[in-house]
């Protein structure tokens, strides 16, 4: 048990590191294109680089021959495109609301705002009767602490504006993107439940893209190389690190391991914009890295209820 636990932990971990660097190629993308053409590009090409996989494993279970497995494949399937549209639905509100955040704040104080949603899962969890060990509150609370470290500056964060509402918006929803996940993924494919969810949200953004904005294959083009590392890797492989992740790992601890993309993104940030971290930001990345940590001491210990 411990080892699948320390799997998941490592495979969430690694979806952090490469949301977090995708920050760096969001921020260039954006310098060319608007944000439903973004996203709904970024979303396709992640369905693009799962649709072989979806492809090969359904020619596999297409061969099994009894009319029992025939019967499960298709309730299977079912299953999976109707839990994957409703994913896509979700990811589609917050992977926008985060994208318009950008026009209005500044990205540290979206990166703040939106790691909350690892606060709103447990928040959210008991509403569905999760019950949460009392010191995973503690380490959430300091998760927290260190976050406003990493992107609040010592002068606070100022009056809040539009940016600021629709990034709260999006961590909420980012938090029942989570929830919805670990739900689904114990009856689903977890390659298929990650194609179907993108696209349906890369359908729906492309849709929104030709009605309120004007996209330009040139432009598109000038962001292929920021589009392609957020699409392929982002989304193609990141989301679906976390629904594979997820198998392994408890929804609150998960949600405070994937916030660890704020300080993968300030070390992008570093090593490929040259923004260095100053001290607030290196104290917050520590406290991050302790309460993850305390986390994984905790382990599965006796919880409590709220």
């Amino acid at each position: 048990m411990r080892k699948t636990q320390l799997k998941g932990a490592l495979i969430l971990l690694l979806t952090a590191f490469i949301w977090g660097s995708s920050f760096v190629a969001q921020s260039i993308g954006m310098e060319k294109i608007d944000a439903f053409t973004y996203n709904g590009v970024r979303t396709l090409m992640g369905a693009a680089a799962l649709l072989p996989f979806v492809l090969i494993t359904l020619r596999k279970k297409a061969k099994l021959r009894t009319p029992e497995a025939r019967t499960a494949l298709k309730k299977s399937v079912k299953r999976t495109l109707l839990s994957g549209a409703a994913l896509g639905l979700v990811l589609c509100a917050a992977s926008n609301f985060q994208q318009f955040a950008f026009y209005d704040s500044t990205s540290g104080k979206i990166a703040f705002i939106t790691a909350l949603y690892m606060l709103f899962v447990p928040v959210l969890g008991l509403f569905l009767g999760k019950r949460v060990h009392i010191l995973t509150w503690g380490c959430i609370l300091l998760g927290g602490v260190g976050l406003w470290f990493l992107s609040v500056p010592a002068n606070g964060p100022g009056n809040v504006n539009r940016g600021d509402i629709l990034a709260l918006v999006c961590a909420v929803l980012y938090a029942v993107q989570i929830l919805m996940v670990e739900r689904f993924v114990e009856d689903c494919d977890p390659v298929a439940l990650s194609f179907i969810q993108f696209l349906v949200s890369g359908a729906i953004s492309c849709v929104l893209m030709f009605i309120f904005e004007t996209p330009r294959l040139a432009d598109i083009n000038a962001a292929i190389l920021p589009l392609l590392y957020s699409g392929l890797l982002s989304c193609g492989v990141a989301y679906t690190l976390q629904i594979v992740g997820q198998k392994y790992t408890e929804s609150t601890l998960a949600s405070l391991i994937m916030c660890m993309e704020s300080v993968f993104g300030v070390l992008s940030s570093a090593v490929v914009l040259g923004q260095f971290p100053n001290s607030r930001e290196l104290l917050g990345c520590a406290l991050m890295l302790t309460a993850i940590v305390a986390a994984q001491l905790v382990g599965k210990r006796p919880a409590v209820s709220d």
